[in-house]
């Protein structure tokens, strides 16, 4: 896959190296010279120094050619504009935004960003269920955000323990895709009983998450 990505500082150095790791063809633009040159030496990837804004620096940076774009800068307008114009512009299939203010997530989503990721929501979200965060292995969020995957690790003072998914009575919009248990993977029924230790893959709408945790892992509803 061709990656071209937009932004700067440790973040996209780390996604820029386990991108390349993972043998995508990694395109980094940073708009300061300075930056890129460090960049340069350390990453074995493309550094274009840039404004990732500008339409002619993408086009040099290989944009008509990238299956994905990501924009990644500090700046929401700027990230925006990145997906804008990569998808407009040269018709990128998959664009993808870093939303530093949770509140223009919505905005992202409206104006066709194909993933538009706001850590403050996710970091916020996790907070709230401080009684069960370090129970949460993992979190994907899917289709805009509407919708998440967690692998959640059943602790020995969980309320679900002992009962039947049956019993357990999850909110509608949300279920239990699979169950790991010492080792085996288990697809649950209805009478599957739950244990400590089980590691569940809980798929939930935003709406349903919090309920269905609280139901899982223990706090509030």
């Amino acid at each position: 896959m061709r990656i071209l990505m937009v932004g700067q500082g440790e973040l996209a150095y780390y996604l820029a190296r386990r991108f390349a790791a993972k043998k995508h063809r990694v395109t980094v633009v940073i708009a300061d010279p300075q930056e890129a040159r460090e960049l340069a030496r350390r990453l074995d990837v493309a550094i274009l120094a840039g404004d990732g804004t500008d339409l002619q620096v993408l086009d040099n940076a290989g944009a008509r050619r990238a299956d994905a774009v990501l924009a990644l800068t500090p700046h929401d307008e700027d990230n925006l504009a990145i997906c804008q114009i990569a998808s407009g512009e040269f018709q990128v299939p998959r664009t993808m935004a870093l939303v530093n203010d949770p509140d223009n997530e919505e905005v992202f989503h409206k104006l066709n960003v194909s993933v538009a990721i706001s850590a403050t929501r996710i970091l916020s979200t996790l907070i709230q269920e401080e009684a069960v965060f370090e129970q949460i292995a993992e979190i994907t969020a899917l289709a805009e955000g509407k919708v998440s995957v967690s692998e959640v690790s059943l602790a020995p003072q969980s309320p679900a323990l002992d009962r039947t998914l049956q019993e357990l009575e999850l909110p509608p919009d949300a279920l239990i895709g699979g169950i790991i248990r010492e080792g085996r993977v288990i697809v649950p029924g209805g009478r599957t009983q739950l244990r400590a230790g089980d590691r569940l893959i809980l798929i939930a709408t935003a709406e349903s998450l919090d309920a269905a945790m609280a139901l899982l892992a223990g706090g509030p509803r």
